[in-house]
């Protein structure tokens, strides 16, 4: 049994479907049902039941599934610590933030850290909705701003950033002119939102449920930040943003009102484990915060 052959049983399992697995992987679907086929002879257990829609995991298919997923976080964690101590060597430190990050704190503590290490080379790395904590997880970067909800599990983290929240309107919108709203004023608008990040992620900037247990009106999605503002300036809905947002992405098109009501973003300086260069990036940041 190969490593590689639990990364296509989880796909599997994940598509519900083989030929969609297949195309996820790169791989022809014929050969990742014979595979499929050789790894539960080789097991003695049916993993999967075939049906016209697909396949679903039998009792047995689901506790393996469960195995490889803890087993291949396990390599990569492997692969992950080897590389943050290449990378230390090589003198490359990677800071993943998404959007704003951590607001100034984040271009602050960079500068710090490179001045106090000229011979390193720091590699900021944008990710999109919630994208900085898996990536943190695999190993493509050392530390990470996160923003919170986030699921920290097994990381080390400390929160080192808060900021309010604001909401992204078109200029010509009838609340345009507020200079502040509560989350209730603008119940009824459609929000913009992202099925790439995780729903808990998804429903706390949606401040889902509402205080009167109301449910968002939910508007288009999107993949990324530019995506998001683009659609609240042509006034297909409006989007919940951290303060900084509104000072990043200026746009003669957008105005962004304070969010007199709910609770601030919390951004968390998280890594994977000690290694030299982190360390000294974690005290940087731990003094500039502080």
């Amino acid at each position: 049994m190969e490593l590689r052959e639990l990364r296509y049983l989880v796909a599997i399992a994940d598509a519900g479907n083989v030929g969609r697995a297949a195309a996820s992987l790169y791989v022809s679907q014929p050969a990742l049902s014979y595979a499929l086929r050789r790894l539960e002879s080789e097991l003695g257990v049916r993993l999967f039941d075939r049906h016209p829609g697909g396949v679903t995991a039998t009792a047995a298919g689901r506790d393996v599934v469960a195995e490889a997923r803890r087993t291949l976080a396990a390599a990569d964690g492997v692969l992950a610590a080897a590389e943050r101590h290449r990378r230390a060597v090589s003198g490359v430190l990677r800071v993943g933030f998404e959007a704003t990050g951590a607001g100034e704190l984040t271009t602050r503590a960079r500068a710090e850290f490179a001045r106090r290490h000229p011979g390193v080379r720091v590699e900021p790395k944008r990710f999109d909705w919630g994208g900085e904590v898996p990536a943190l997880r695999d190993g493509r970067v050392d530390v990470a701003f996160a923003w919170l909800p986030a699921d920290l599990t097994g990381l080390r983290s400390e929160i080192v950033h808060t900021e309010p929240r604001v909401v992204g309107l078109p200029v010509a919108h009838p609340l345009a002119s507020r200079s502040g709203l509560s989350i209730m004023d603008v119940a009824d608008e459609p929000l913009m939102w992202t099925e790439r990040a995780p729903r808990a992620w998804v429903d706390w900037w949606a401040v889902n449920p509402r205080p009167d247990g109301s449910a968002p009106v939910w508007g288009p999605t999107n993949d990324n930040v530019e995506e998001m503002l683009e659609q609240v300036a042509e006034g297909a809905a409006i989007c919940f943003a951290p303060a900084s947002m509104g000072h990043y992405y200026t746009r003669p098109d957008l105005t962004w009102i304070p969010l007199t009501d709910v609770e601030p973003l919390r951004v968390a300086l998280a890594w994977a484990a000690s290694a030299p260069l982190v360390d000294d990036f974690v005290r940087v940041v731990r003094a500039l915060a502080g």
